[in-house]
């Protein structure tokens, strides 16, 4: 074979593995979706928990056009606090987060640290006023309220949300937090057990704490967040690079997290149970902050209080020296992502905006079948081994419901009323009433409220282990 025949062979057979290499179809693309959840922080349930539960993201991905062929890799990772999920959004190994305004917004400033963003771009629950924030104390402790405070030790996780709202209900008193309190840092768990151990006089926690340990029975709740009258918010957070890259994907979990929303509203004692189930949080706090007329509002809109609630959060966070850095929350907000995800889903986003509305509670009273009117007069009772918790027009008929149910040997789960000043929902067993001669009761969490309201309506105060010794004498005089 001649040289000239050699090298034709030899470029016939080159072309024939290039043909057959470019026939080979091209290998999938995978995209990887990381995201950061707070389970614990219930707040953040329909933007973590419940999506990863109900495998509702995979549902919404977009599966045509430039991810038609498209490969999805999604990973979650659970937190107990926004400080460590923030750190691995930096290190790009998390592209979307949940966690509240005070931890949003050193999410915002550790990003711009580093020359990148990083965005805000849905809430998911949240308070007007300050709801879901709180102080509490040792089930024995004398305190009634904050200003009996003055001179103890009060621990709070510095830097969150409840850290804000311990300063300014200070700062309204007039105190000096240098001087006339000792404040510590503790995280919820070791505030707990600092509880407890009677180690602490108070401790000021965010979501569900302030009602979580109550609930359980060490601790008395004695001041909520909406005192200070400052909002707070949990919302969803995103690398700006990654939502640039693959806005689709990011309006698919926020059509997630939209759906959450709706099952829950639909059904808050079952998504409470499983709430429970993933996270150990009694289903009963957590019905008590998202079922109807709950503690905070769910809402998916990105509302002025919630711009408010960052800035005050920036403001706070530059105060307490724990940045150098400020964050312009107006560029720091994003909506069009979630306004994009409404749209697609059929939702009035601008209605939304407009609307303040708590998950109703409508319907009839339970025991007397007298409409349920008067929010700020309702009341609940969760009993055990029904699917849904009954309402009640005003915390007397309940109370006599619940006189029947012990009767008939009912096992009670949780009572709920709520406070006649603020609307906040209480444990019935953990609040202070004023009762008028004719026997209406209000309901309140401070004593120094009740003792108030009842000076300006000619009533009395009574506590909650009176009202059922007194029901049970009349039940027991009864023929």
């Amino acid at each position: 074979m001649t040289r000239a025949l050699r090298a034709l062979v030899f470029l016939t057979l080159l072309a024939a593995v290039v043909a057959g290499l470019s026939c080979k179809p091209e290998a999938k693309q995978t995209i990887r979706i990381a995201i950061g959840t707070q389970d614990t922080t219930i707040n953040c349930a329909t933007g973590g928990l419940l999506i990863r539960e109900l495998k509702l993201l995979e549902k919404h991905l977009p599966k045509d056009g430039k991810y038609k062929d498209v490969t999805y890799e999604i990973e979650w990772k659970d937190f107990t606090s926004g400080p460590p999920l923030t750190t691995e959004m930096v290190a790009e190994k998390l592209d979307i987060g949940a966690m509240a305004d005070f931890p949003g917004v050193l999410n915002g400033v550790a990003f711009q640290k580093q020359g990148s963003r990083s965005r805000f771009i849905a809430t998911l629950s949240g308070s007007a006023l300050g709801s879901g924030n709180g102080i509490v104390v040792p089930s024995d402790s004398p305190a009634q309220g904050l200003k009996d405070l003055k001179g103890k030790q009060i621990s709070v996780p510095f830097g969150s949300s409840a850290h804000g709202m311990l300063l300014r209900a200070i700062r309204d008193l007039g105190w000096d937090p240098d001087k006339d309190v000792t404040l510590v840092s503790q995280s919820p768990e070791v505030g707990g057990s600092s509880l407890k151990a009677n180690k602490i006089d108070a401790h000021a926690d965010f979501v569900p704490f302030a009602e979580l340990f109550p609930f359980r029975g060490f601790a008395r709740k004695i001041y909520d967040g909406s005192g200070v009258k400052v909002p707070t918010a949990h919302g969803v957070l995103v690398r700006e690079a990654y939502a640039e890259k693959y806005p689709e994907i990011v309006v698919a979990f926020l059509k997630a997290a939209l759906e959450a929303d709706r099952l829950f509203a639909e059904e808050p004692e079952k998504y409470s149970e499983l709430i429970e189930k993933v996270t150990g949080v009694d289903a009963e706090v957590a019905y008590m902050f998202h079922g109807p007329l709950g503690i905070q509002t769910r809402d998916f809109t990105i509302k002025p209080e919630v711009r408010r609630a960052l800035q005050v959060a920036v403001d706070t966070l530059t105060l307490l020296k724990r940045t150098d850095t400020t964050l312009d929350v107006g560029t720091f907000v994003d909506d069009r992502y979630i306004r994009r995800a409404a749209a697609e889903l059929g939702l009035d986003y601008e209605a939304r905006l407009a609307s303040y509305a708590k998950l109703p509670l409508s319907g009839k009273d339970a025991l007397s079948g007298e409409p349920i009117a008067e929010p700020t007069l309702v009341a609940q009772i969760w009993v055990a081994g029904e699917p849904k918790v009954r309402a009640y027009a005003s915390p007397g008929t309940a109370l006599a419901a619940l006189g029947q149910l012990t009767i008939e040997g009912k096992e009670i789960r949780a009572v709920f009323v709520h406070d006649r000043a603020s609307g906040v929902k209480l444990l019935a067993d953990r609040a202070w009433y004023a009762r008028r001669p004719d026997g209406g009761l209000s309901a309140f969490l401070a004593k120094e409220d009740a003792e108030r309201w009842a000076a300006e309506n000619g009533a009395v105060v009574v506590d909650f282990a009176t009202l059922r010794a007194e029901r049970a004498k009349l039940t027991a005089a009864a023929p």
